[in-house]
Order: C-alpha cells, then structure tokens, then sequence
C-alpha cells in the first residue's frame, strides 16, 4: 500500500477513534479543564499524530495508548465525582483574593497574580475600583468571580419591590423559512395560529430566517429581507389600555351617577379593576 494512502487512512481512523474519546469523555470549554483534563487532551492529539503519521510502528498500538488514556482520564473524573477530597487535589480550591474592599496580597502571591492582572480581571466584571468589591475569588479554573457591595450592584426588580411575571425560554417556531411542529407543540400552538400571526404582519414562512414564540404568546421575527420593518407585537399594550380605560370609565360612572347603589356598585367593581391590573401589571408590562 503506497505510504500517502496508509496515512490517509491512519489519519481518518484516528479522527473517528479520537472524536468517539471525546464524545465520552464529555465536553468543556478550555477554561473548565482540570489540569489532568488538560494534560490528557494535549497526550491524545499526539496519539493521534502518532498513529496517522508513524508508518514504522503498528497503528494499533497507538490505538491501545488512546483507550489506556481515555480509561484513566474517565477513571479520575469517576473519583472526582465521588470525592471531595479528590476534586481539591485535581482542580485546586478557589482562593479568596480581596474579602470585604480589602486585597489578600498573600493569595494573590501564591496565585502567582499581579495588581495590574487582577485589575484587568476586575474591569471585566464591570468594576473599576477595589472599594467597590465586597468579595473576590479565583475558582479552580483560573476566572475570577466578583460580588460588589450593595450600593454598587445593579438595580432589579426585586430591588424596586416590584413584580414581574414568569419567564420561560422562547420558542424557535420557524427556522430558516421553515416550521418546526415539535416547538409549536410545546407551546401548545398549532400551523393555524402561527398563519394568523403572519398574516396580521404580512409575510409569509418562506420570507422568515428565524421566528420565535415567547412566554405569552407573541410572535416575534426576523426576515431574510432586513429593509423590511416588521411592526413590533402590541397585543399586551393594547390589553393593558383597554384595563385602564375600564377603570377610568368605572369611576366616572360613579362621579356621574346620583343613584347611591349606583355610585357604590361602580366604586367597588372600580376598585376591583385596580386590583385586576396590579396583578396583571408584571405580564402586561414587561
């Protein structure tokens, strides 16, 4: 067998062995990796050299040392899960690097870190000085995790006391100008709803890159044709106006009224509506 032709197949057998490894061994980004986890990816992609390139040796052996490694590397991480002890001396602990404004130089010295890479690390979470950091720690995979102080977070609802309605995640229900039923379905929505929806903004399936569902039911697109302006879903604005308009209008009836049950009935069904509409602010206005 000519030498080009053997490397060739070597090199297709060792990408299919080598990307079967990896779909075992599970995926993480490079940041996540252990250092045995990175050390064994660095050991496999010279097996795999090894077996496509060496034309001296039996491939199979180079076969053998990835199944060796693969079992090792599924062995520790087997362990990891099941002790502590085993993932503190694999990946390291996180280590504190400033606690209440406060910089431990001493950790940073055993980090190896310096003052302008820890402050580089510090503006990418979006703080600048080290007065407004209340707690920062380096976790086992090298980032740094920041809490501000409290007068230094950002603002949330739950800050402002108010409540906002569920989320869930959006459904794709067009994809490349083509409908997917299994979302749809999940949504509880059929082709039917979804035609009516583009026929009140005027297109159709095939002028759709991607459309997606939310949480309450509006439909959302994004056209192949990015000149033309889809107008934006108004059917929660358009509720939470009718709400107001009802309570404006309950009250005037009773402002208007010289009947007594009369004043009083509209005073009460108004004074329900107020009610109906905080509840159903968080939805409406979001």
């Amino acid at each position: 067998m000519a030498d080009g032709l053997q490397i060739a197949i070597r090199t297709l057998l060792a990408v299919v062995v080598l990307f079967t490894i990896t779909k075992i061994l599970g995926k993480r980004q490079v940041s996540q990796l252990s250092l045995f986890e990175y050390i064994t990816g660095i050991t496999l992609g010279n097996l795999v050299a090894y077996v496509s390139m060496d034309l001296n040796t039996e491939w199979y052996l180079g076969l053998i040392a990835l199944g060796v490694w693969s079992l090792v590397s599924l062995g520790i991480e087997f362990l990891q899960l099941k002790s502590k002890k085993m993932r503190d001396f694999l990946e390291s602990k996180g280590r504190v690097l400033i606690k209440d404004g406060k910089v431990l130089e001493d950790n940073l010295k055993k980090e190896r870190l310096t003052t302008d890479e820890l402050m580089e690390q510090l503006r990418k979470k979006m703080a600048f000085r080290v007065a407004d950091v209340e707690f920062a720690i380096m976790e086992s995979s090298g980032d740094i995790n920041v809490l501000l102080t409290r007068e230094n977070q950002p603002i949330t609802a739950r800050h402002l006391g108010i409540k906002v309605g569920p989320e869930q995640e959006p459904q794709a229900v067009v994809m490349d100008g083509k409908v997917m039923d299994e979302p749809l379905a999940t949504m509880g929505l059929s082709r039917e709803w979804l035609n009516k929806e583009m026929e009140k903004i005027g297109v159709t399936v095939e002028n759709i890159y991607l459309g997606q569902v939310d949480t309450y039911g509006e439909f959302y697109v994004d056209l192949y044709d990015d000149q033309i302006k889809v107008p934006i879903p108004q059917e929660k604005a358009s509720l939470f106006s009718i709400l107001k308009k009802c309570e404006a209008d309950l009250m005037l009836f009773g402002l208007t009224t010289r009947n007594k049950k009369a004043k009083e009935m509209y005073e009460r069904c108004a004074a329900q509506m107020v009610g109906i509409i905080e509840d159903l602010r968080p939805v409406l206005q979001r």
